[in-house]
């Protein structure tokens, strides 16, 4: 099992069923005359350091041959990385964003660390787990480290993008599958999960705006200050996509699946970066939503997005009750705009031949279409 979050580990901890084999026989689908491009199908992944090179050259072919075309590895591993670039897959360096807990940086630089309208530091009290830490992106040390952390990754020949993750606020509202895991409900934006309330973001509002956010009586609901913290991200993003485009490479990132819960839950701005491209966690499971939600979401982030850069629909393996699911997920995606699907968590057999179904069907019409 790979390590994307204990979020996500934590919901498969509530119930959600295990992959299965395919049972159900697809229905025919009429003839088409031409087939439009091919689609681009991602994974999400951590390497593991006790894989051989025969086991690597084999997953990976797998992958190839199913339509996969690259990965995000979410640690630097040059095995891993060259294994999948001999079998034609690209091979991108996934780090996570704003949500930077490492001791090192804790224990020299506490004052970067975003503050709650609670007044709490992540640097001493992180929001629900003890790994949410969060930096603060007004602050120009932040920015310049994040881009020396990035530049860096993209220095290795065996690197061909960047991908950003956590590269937003803190959750101000979960998804509801996980409320009674926190033993939490947040019909509202409570104070403590609230950011960023820090002396640089006050400052910074305040000069943009003219308004002191702390005589505001419900700052939450003020749609200046949401703004501008869209805003704050949004100028990371485009300090590292500069970063990228220096390197001759690309830049993706795992966003929150619609752009209204984006902006609604984290206070993430995705249709407006100018990146490569993006991958909106559809994680339907985790907002208590059927397989048909995947298609809703893709279709409104496509809508949003007018062509400015590919979408591919992120989707949560174990979400899934059987491999005939995944299927009608994938194609739902497809069939709604995505460039190809990223998926995150046991990229079986039976998955790989839903993902080779669902990419073939859904380049013919549908039935009676």
């Amino acid at each position: 099992m790979t390590t994307r979050r204990k979020f996500v580990q934590n919901s498969l901890a509530l119930g959600l069923a295990p992959l299965l084999p395919a049972t159900a026989q697809a229905a025919p689908l009429l003839p088409t005359a031409a087939p439009k491009a091919a689609w681009k199908h991602w994974v999400w992944t951590n390497p593991d350091a006790k894989d051989t090179e025969a086991q690597l050259a084999t997953r990976y072919r797998k992958y190839y041959e199913a339509g996969i075309r690259g990965i995000f590895f979410e640690a630097d591993s040059e095995k891993h990385f060259r294994a999948a670039k001999a079998q034609k897959l690209e091979a991108h360096r996934w780090i996570w964003t704003m949500n930077r807990g490492e001791k090192s940086l804790l224990a020299a630089h506490p004052e970067w660390y975003a503050v709650s309208r609670k007044g709490e530091s992540c640097a001493t009290h992180p929001p629900y787990v003890d790994y949410y830490r969060w930096l603060c992106p007004s602050r120009e040390e932040v920015k310049q480290y994040l881009e020396q952390d990035y530049a860096a990754a993209l220095k290795k020949d065996y690197v061909d993008g960047i991908h950003l993750d956590y590269v937003r606020f803190c959750d101000v509202i979960l998804p509801v599958n996980l409320w009674d895991k926190y033993k939490i409900v947040q019909t509202s934006e409570l104070p403590e999960y609230d950011f960023c309330y820090c002396a640089v973001c006050k400052a910074a509002y305040k000069a943009e705006h003219g308004i002191d956010i702390d005589t505001v009586q419900y700052p939450e609901a003020s749609p200046s200050w949401r703004a501008f913290r869209y805003q704050r991200v949004n100028e990371v993003v485009r300090r590292l996509t500069n970063v990228a485009h220096a390197a001759r490479k690309s830049i993706t990132a795992a966003v929150f699946p619609t752009p209204d819960i984006a902006h609604r839950n984290v206070k993430q701005d995705w249709v407006n970066w100018n990146i490569t491209a993006v991958c909106p966690m559809i994680y339907h499971g985790f907002y208590k939503e059927n397989v048909a939600w995947i298609g809703q979401a893709v279709a409104e982030g496509v809508q949003a997005l007018k062509g400015k850069f590919p979408l591919y629909a992120g989707l949560f393996l174990p979400d899934f009750n059987n491999a005939d699911e995944i299927q009608q997920g994938i194609e739902n995606a497809l069939r709604n705009g995505a460039a190809g699907v990223s998926l995150f968590g046991d990229v079986s057999d039976a998955a790989l031949l839903a993902l080779k179904t669902a990419s073939a069907r859904a380049l013919l019409p549908t039935q009676g279409g």
